[in-house]
């Protein structure tokens, strides 16, 4: 009996459990298990420094659970696959689906050539619990509102999410053959370009054994508060799984039984979280049936919205030195972990595309290559949702007033002292307002505006009605052009 030579492909699914890929590859013979880094079919979504940073952590940890027996490349997928099929004489190529538009015409291609080749080609679902296109209207046309996208579409189809499957028990690895180097990490040239990577280190623990452990720490809570605490960014509410989820240190299947299965407290709470990995779900159908939402908005009338063109107020946004304490605090625990509280990140979008009428891909594009979770579905999905140009998103009127968000979700200021130390010393009322601090409460606190703490950049009403005369514009043009 021949023993099948299978490549396996690892992508988006850097773990050995729960991967249909891994799984039936190990049963059909001996493997390969390789890794490309692929800057080159990616164009402009090649990955960010953040999430470089988290890969190579990733990589290193998965080649630890593999033996030692992980082979990394860099370069074009296609090539390098090719050039592997022929070197190893291997029968067949194993991978897990991802979703991006590059990622997909690229594997089109790829199984395209292979397969006139004679090789087996076999892709599996290993990253979402529905298919997009599993997922219609009773017309068969997709969703574009969440509710009954998870609701009528998810929910009623619950009973065909596949079951999380064991790690295979034995692997036999393809013999390498002479003279075949196996590259470094560090020629894959995954650190960072500036010095800005420890405290994202100190931040994350990476790699399957740490997402399972993260996982954990949710099972055992039993998502107590869950749908109230994820509100309020100095608690640890969160499950904090989005970078895990992202790379595949996790499946979302195992998220989904083991939370199932926990007990959780409240139905309330469980349902809420369902719900937010719901939303995941979601950006990823957004992203397979309408490809262009990373660089288009989804409603096209708001390719006519007049942005602003304010490139020294992008960089107060960027470094946290708008003056606003909550934005400035979560634009600093974005740099300095590589991640920003959920509610945190409706609160910073909402002031640069609405106070300050700043073009939403320059956020996009900012978290893009801060984040470890820089996710290219979630990321854009987010983003236009903020903008109000999004599917079922949030209307541009809704405008953010990052003050009352401040006070009502962080009461206490505990938030803001954990990224803005220079503030400790005012009293709570004014943590949130530092401008209104009278002259003797900054002294005693050792502050100077402008100097120790930045004054505000923007007036919030002023710009607020900026934003909102803006939006009356757009219409008013659109509707005089019909």
């Amino acid at each position: 009996m021949t023993v099948a030579k299978t490549i396996v492909w690892f992508r988006q699914d850097l773990r050995i459990h729960d991967n249909p890929a891994l799984l039936s590859a190990v049963d059909a013979g001996d493997i390969l298990p390789i890794y490309i880094l692929d800057d080159v079919n990616s164009g402009d979504w090649s990955m960010g420094e953040a999430s470089r940073l988290w890969l190579h952590q990733s990589l290193a940890s998965l080649n630890e659970s593999l033996n030692g027996q992980l082979c990394l490349f860099h370069g074009d997928a296609q090539t390098v696959l090719i050039d592997l099929v022929a070197e190893f004489d291997a029968t067949a190529v194993h991978w897990n689906r991802c979703y991006e538009p590059w990622r997909i015409g690229r594997d089109k291609k790829i199984k395209t050539q292979l397969s006139e080749q004679g090789i087996e080609v076999n892709s599996y679902n290993g990253s979402l619990l529905w298919e997009p296109w599993e997922i219609t209207k009773k017309d068969g046309t997709p969703y574009k509102v969440y509710s009954p996208f998870f609701k009528r579409g998810c929910l009623a189809a619950a009973n065909r999410i596949r079951h999380v499957l064991p790690a295979p028990k034995n692997i036999n690895y393809l013999a390498l053959p002479q003279g075949f180097a196996l590259r470094s990490l560090e020629e894959l040239s995954l650190t960072p370009s500036i010095a800005w990577d420890d405290g994202i280190r100190k931040a994350w623990s990476v790699g399957e054994d740490a997402a399972h452990d993260r996982l954990q720490r949710l099972i055992d809570r039993r998502l107590e508060g869950y749908k109230k605490g994820r509100d309020f960014p100095a608690m640890d509410s969160t499950s904090r799984l989005s970078p895990h989820l992202h790379f595949g240190e996790l499946s979302p299947h195992q998220v989904w039984f083991q939370v199932l299965q926990s007990d959780p407290i409240n139905e309330e709470d469980l349902s809420h979280y369902q719900s937010e990995l719901g939303w995941r779900e979601f950006s990823y159908y957004l992203l397979y049936h309408w490809p262009q939402i990373p660089d288009q908005p989804f409603v096209p009338k708001y390719k006519a919205f007049p942005w602003r063109s304010d490139k020294e107020g992008l960089q107060q946004w960027q470094q946290g030195k708008t003056g606003y304490p909550i934005v400035d605090a979560g634009m600093r625990e974005l740099w300095q972990t590589g991640y920003m509280h959920n509610r945190v990140r409706m609160i910073v979008g909402s002031f640069l595309v609405k106070n300050q009428l700043i073009h939403w891909q320059h956020g996009e594009r900012w978290f893009w290559n801060c984040l470890v979770d820089a996710d290219l579905a979630s990321n854009s999905a987010g983003w236009q949702w903020v903008a109000g140009c999004g599917a079922d998103a949030s209307p541009y009127f809704r405008i953010f007033n990052p003050l009352l968000q401040s006070e009502k979700f962080d009461p206490e200021g505990e938030y803001l002292l954990r990224y803005l130390p220079e503030l400790k010393g005012l009293p709570k009322k004014y943590r949130h307002k530092p401008w209104e601090a009278p002259s003797d409460v900054l002294d005693q606190a050792g502050i100077e505006l402008g100097k120790d703490y930045p004054v505000p950049i923007l007036d919030l009403k002023v710009t607020r009605e900026r934003a909102l005369s803006s939006l009356r514009t757009m219409n008013d043009q659109l509707a005089a052009e019909q």
